[in-house]
Parts: C-alpha cells; sequence; structure tokens
C-alpha cells in the first residue's frame, strides 16, 4: 500500500475512533440524564428537543419562541426587531454535544450550531446551551435560556 493510502486509511480509523467515543459519551450522559426522569418524560424531552431542533434548522425562530418557558416569554419576550435580524442567517448544522442533568431537576444540552450570513456567504460555527425544565403542570418541557444568539463574536 503506498505511503499517501496509509495516512488516509489512519485518518478514517481515527475519526472513526472519534464518532464511536463521542457515541459512547452521549450515550453515558443520556443515561445519566434518564436516572432522574420518568420514561415518559424522557420520550417527551427527547421528542421535544427533536422538534425545536428542526425548528431551529429548518423552521423559523418565531416558530421556535413557542418552545420557550412563558414565564420567561411574559418577562423577555424576543421583540420584532430581534426576530427580523434572523432572516439575516441560514442554520447549516444544529447538532448536540452534549446534555447532562442538574441538580435542580433541569436538562442542560450542549449545542454546536453552524450559520451562514446569506449577505456574504460566510459560514461559522457556534456553541450554544439550552437549559429544559419540564413543567408538571402542562406535562411538557419548556427550553427556558432563549433562543440561541447566533451574532457571538460579531
Amino acid at each position: 500500500m503506498p505511503w499517501g493510502a496509509a495516512i488516509l486509511n489512519n485518518l478514517h480509523m481515527r475519526r472513526l475512533i472519534q464518532w464511536v467515543g463521542l457515541s459512547c459519551l452521549m450515550l453515558a450522559s443520556l443515561a445519566a440524564v434518564a436516572a432522574d426522569f420518568s420514561r415518559k418524560q424522557r420520550t417527551q424531552l427527547e421528542e421535544t428537543q427533536t422538534a425545536y431542533g428542526s425548528t431551529i434548522r429548518w423552521g423559523s425562530m418565531e416558530d421556535a419562541v413557542g418552545y420557550l418557558d412563558p414565564e420567561r416569554r411574559k418577562t423577555n419576550p424576543p421583540t420584532e426587531f430581534e426576530l427580523s435580524r434572523y432572516s439575516q442567517l441560514r442554520v447549516s448544522s444544529y447538532r448536540e454535544r452534549g446534555t447532562a442533568a442538574l441538580p435542580d431537576g433541569t436538562v442542560e444540552r450542549r449545542m454546536e450550531i453552524g450559520v451562514i450570513n446569506v449577505n456574504t456567504q460566510a459560514e461559522r460555527t457556534l456553541g450554544v446551551v439550552e437549559r429544559w425544565r419540564w413543567d408538571p403542570e402542562a406535562k411538557r418541557w419548556w427550553q427556558y435560556n432563549g433562543l440561541p444568539d447566533l451574532w457571538r463574536g460579531h
């Protein structure tokens, strides 16, 4: 095998090992989160986070507001100006990087978001922390950190 092919093969193997390791870490963190909530709550959390992620990735930020904690929407609702700024950006990727159950009963999810500026076509990646809380009255999960700040670093 030529040395170039061996290096390429080594890179592929290293990526595979990284992917397997990351997958194992994510499964372990999900198992830790799972210990504190009922099966139904865990299922609802997963379904809600998937729907929220799809809304962030493919939908509109106006639709994503519906996933925000109602108390946060009352005290600190996004303004029309803030919502209109999101039209300058396209989300190109939305990946989970870790999940942890916190002592206060909430769930923290770390996300990596790829963002493209529609005017310049420049793409960048940033990290965002989501915090999810269970609402026993509504029997659903709410995201209470607010909409992601996609302008950090500008």
